[in-house]
């Protein structure tokens, strides 16, 4: 029987049902070690886990969570930028909102975007035309089978299309503690998405776009806290140039992202949306009727409703486009991350 009071409920902004051994909220490096250092005493899998607003527990998780609560912001600056140093533990939102406050511009793009700081590296998280290594001067990491502390520049960090090192070699056993951003102290508007297109670059300010981007998501995005969910269910697919023209000629509405690297990129939700599943429903879980690219905890969904949901939603894709859909979520087992691909496939 799960011990009630270890429910990752409150943990998941999926809300769904789920339990843990053992929960430890850590607000220190130190604490995060502990936390590890126990979980191997009782021989038990670790998680550490930030806002929860990035995962999919698929059963009850037979092991120990740490949930990162390392908070504070500093500020300083140079000539040319604004340098933040923020605890991993502080809510994205909350610090975008706070750089406005400080008159401190260049986050503005990535308002409402849930979950944690210590996070935004992991998923190298993005919207609006900005991701965060966009941004980023460098993340703090512990090693905690060590305890040993170290810092990696932006490059070091290899960051791809959501992803990053800390998907990969930093995946296990290490624990973001920092980030530290740097902000150009001469702001460039990036108005290249939906409404921010229309506005004028030479006289827009940064307070004007984040209401842009707070209106925008509001408008499509159900608020978590109403109604369980983790944002974007997929990642938005690269495809070849050739795929996309071939894709033109049958849908000239296709909205397409031409990348550096000759790839282009295709909106994951216009293609569900073509699918006709909005609103689409199985079990206590739902393809949300406003965006496609969002599964909703309807009616208290099971994991199983989720994972069939997104199952059913990426063969529809696959059989109509020959794409087939990648969850941006992590998909969390009993004993740690599994294959979320895998899962669904």
């Amino acid at each position: 029987m799960s011990n009630p009071t270890h429910s990752l409920k409150p943990f998941n902004t999926l809300g769904l049902d789920i339990h843990a051994d053992e929960i430890i909220r850590a607000e220190s490096s130190a604490d995060l070690r502990k936390a590890w250092d126990y979980s191997r005493s009782v021989n038990k899998p670790f998680l550490l886990l930030g806002g929860g607003s990035n995962v999919l527990f698929l059963r009850d998780f037979r092991g120990v969570v740490a949930v990162n609560e390392i908070k504070g912001i500093s500020l300083s600056e140079d000539e040319d930028s604004y340098l933040l140093h923020v605890g991993a533990g502080e809510n994205w939102h909350q610090l975008v909102s706070w750089c406005l406050q400080h008159n401190i511009a260049g986050t503005e793009n990535l308002a409402l975007i849930p979950g944690v700081a210590g996070s935004a590296p992991i998923q190298n998280i993005g919207a609006y035309g900005v991701e965060f290594k966009d941004i980023c001067d460098y993340v703090d990491v512990t090693e905690l089978t060590t305890g040993r502390e170290f810092r990696l520049e932006k490059a070091q960090c290899r960051f791809g299309y959501r992803d990053s090192i800390f998907k990969h070699e930093l995946c296990q056993g290490y624990a973001v503690t920092a980030i530290g951003l740097r902000l150009s102290k001469q702001w460039k508007p990036v108005l290249t998405y939906g409404d921010l297109t229309r506005m004028d670059a030479a006289t827009v300010t940064p307070r004007q776009v984040f209401d842009t981007v707070c209106e925008m998501r509001k408008s499509k995005l159900p608020d978590p806290n109403v109604q369980g969910n983790v944002g974007s269910f997929f990642k938005n697919p690269l495809i070849t140039e050739e795929l996309s023209h071939r894709l033109l000629a049958t849908y000239p509405g296709l909205p397409r992202y031409p990348q550096a690297d000759g790839t282009v990129k295709v909106a994951a939700g216009w293609l569900i949306d073509q699918c006709q599943l909005k609103g689409y429903k199985l079990g206590g879980a739902a393809v949300h009727s406003l965006q496609a690219l969002v599964l909703i905890n309807d009616n208290q969904a099971t994991p199983q409703d989720i994972v069939g949901l997104a199952k059913h939603v990426r063969q529809c894709v696959g059989d109509k486009f020959n794409i087939w859909l990648e969850p941006e979520v992590r998909f969390i087992d009993s004993l740690g991350e599994c294959d979320a691909v895998g899962v669904i496939s």
